[in-house]
């Protein structure tokens, strides 16, 4: 990671990093006030209304539900910067405290205002499988 880097990219791989490392306030300071997360994209058990997650403090609680819960491990397998915004295929693997691991395939659109902050997050994974994948797994 370095400075030289596209805003978006920096932006995106920051909240990754700081998402893994538990560092809650670094990675709320990547986001603009106005901000909105949509992890998933559209009506969720995450977000009933799909409208996302919009504000520092619906981000706070984005957080405490979505994140902080597991551990996080990212590997981001492409990267494509283009204006003010990067799409970065990734893989995401959360394991919980009851040592259950999800992983996921996914999109994630980073969109940075002129200041380099986050301004949208758009994820695009499969709720649906995540969950099927979660079912087969506590049925052992």
């Amino acid at each position: 990671m370095n400075a030289s880097m596209h805003p978006a990219q920096l932006a995106a791989l920051r909240s990754a990093e700081y998402s893994t490392t538990k560092n809650k306030r670094a990675w709320l300071a990547l986001y603009a006030d106005d901000a909105v997360i949509q992890d998933p994209v559209g009506v969720s058990p995450l977000d009933p209304t799909g409208e996302g997650h919009k504000g520092k403090p619906a981000l706070e609680k984005f957080w405490d539900t979505a994140i902080a819960q597991g551990e996080l491990t990212f590997k981001v397998r492409e990267s494509y910067p283009c204006a003010d915004e990067c799409a970065n295929v990734a893989t995401i693997t959360n394991t919980m405290p009851s040592g259950v691991s999800l992983t996921t395939d996914l999109v994630i659109v980073y969109r940075v205002n002129s200041a380099g902050l986050i301004v949208s997050l758009k994820a695009y994974w499969d709720f649906a499988k995540i969950a099927a994948q979660l079912q087969t797994m506590v049925a052992r």
